[in-house]
């Protein structure tokens, strides 16, 4: 069993023993998913380049617990709407690198549709 899937069973689990499958439904989980991105965002919010920097290398674990909760919506989601999250990611990073070929998009930020 794959990382993924064993972290996917695992969430599963943690739901479902305590009944919570049923406050789940995909406008709930996508809006903690939401909510827990805009945590991460707070690490970050008002500080220039130094003090971000300053602040990840004292406050990486608590980064680290944010990033973890992203996953935990991602995953969960993923499941309950049957999307194979690995392959999906695969297939948008084909997709990626369609719409960005290197010779265009290396060292710019440009977005494709603007090449």
């Amino acid at each position: 069993m794959d990382k993924l899937r064993k972290l996917t069973a695992e969430i599963i689990k943690f739901r479902d023993e305590r009944n919570w499958q049923q406050f789940h439904n995909p406008k709930d989980v996508a809006l903690s998913l939401v909510l827990e991105a805009t945590e991460l965002l707070e690490h970050f919010q008002w500080k220039n380049n130094d003090e971000i920097s300053n602040h990840v290398e004292k406050s990486s674990h608590e980064i680290g617990e944010e990033l973890a909760d992203i996953l935990y919506w991602v995953l969960l989601m993923s499941h309950d709407l049957k999307i194979d999250i690995s392959s999906a990611l695969e297939n948008k990073l084909e997709k990626n690198k369609a719409k960005y070929p290197i010779n265009l998009s290396k060292g710019n930020s440009i977005k494709y549709n603007k090449f």
